[in-house]
């Protein structure tokens, strides 16, 4: 079954330092570890893909209502310091797995190569329903 494992730029369980403020030794080690992690999960077969994201500056929100040109502009965005960062798509045998590979992802080096406890969500992709056609 495939999860997606939801990796959201906020407040960490054990870490409050915005990653503006790391080192470059100590991003680099961050970075270094999710490269490392979805080297692993390509190995055993369990990657489907994995992304880091741009930062809210960076994206757009469009609006359409089928007739006319969409709209795409810069916000509205909530007032927030949460933000999708990034995520994992993996095939796995059970939710278990899914909740480990989690954990692992969790526990990246921050500051002082520390354990951030960064909160991943784990949700199953669901599968479209069949067609009649």
């Amino acid at each position: 079954m495939k999860y997606m494992l939801i990796k959201t730029y906020a407040p960490a369980a054990y870490c409050d330092t915005p990653i503006t403020e790391w080192s470059p030794e100590e991003i680099q080690a961050h970075i270094d570890f999710q490269r490392v992690l979805g080297e692993e999960l390509a190995k055993a077969g369990e990657l489907v893909d994995a992304q880091g994201l741009a930062g809210p500056g960076e994206a757009r929100i469009v609006l359409s209502d089928g007739r006319s040109a969409p709209v795409v502009t810069d916000g509205p965005f909530p007032e927030t310091k949460e933000f999708l960062a990034g995520y994992w798509i993996v095939d796995v045998e059970t939710p278990e797995r899914a909740y480990e590979i989690a954990a692992q992802a969790s526990a990246a080096p921050g500051p002082g190569g520390k354990p951030i406890g960064e909160y991943i969500e784990v949700r199953p992709v669901m599968s479209a329903p069949a067609s009649d056609q």
